[in-house]
């Protein structure tokens, strides 16, 4: 049983740290995991180091492959 690894995703850089956490946790190289995603070594490693422009379907296609999934809900906002 997985523990409960969820997280608040506020920006690429801690996506791409999630991405690069659960990589290393399955033992995958970025090379093994990039062929396993069938997405380019270069765009994981881009998704692993923030990049804010990489191709959001492309990033599914890495969350799915590893394992994760995307969850949105509202916040709530400070008050002041």
């Amino acid at each position: 049983m997985e523990a409960d690894l969820k997280e608040t995703v506020t920006s690429p850089a801690d996506l791409g740290r999630i991405v690069r956490n659960k990589r290393k946790a399955d033992g995958l190289t970025l090379a093994e995991a990039a062929a396993l995603c069938n997405v380019g070594y270069r765009f994981l490693s881009n998704i692993e180091n923030g990049k804010p422009t990489a191709h959001i379907g492309k990033i599914f296609q890495v969350l799915t492959c590893l394992g994760l999934e995307f969850g949105i809900e509202p916040r709530g906002w400070p008050k002041g």
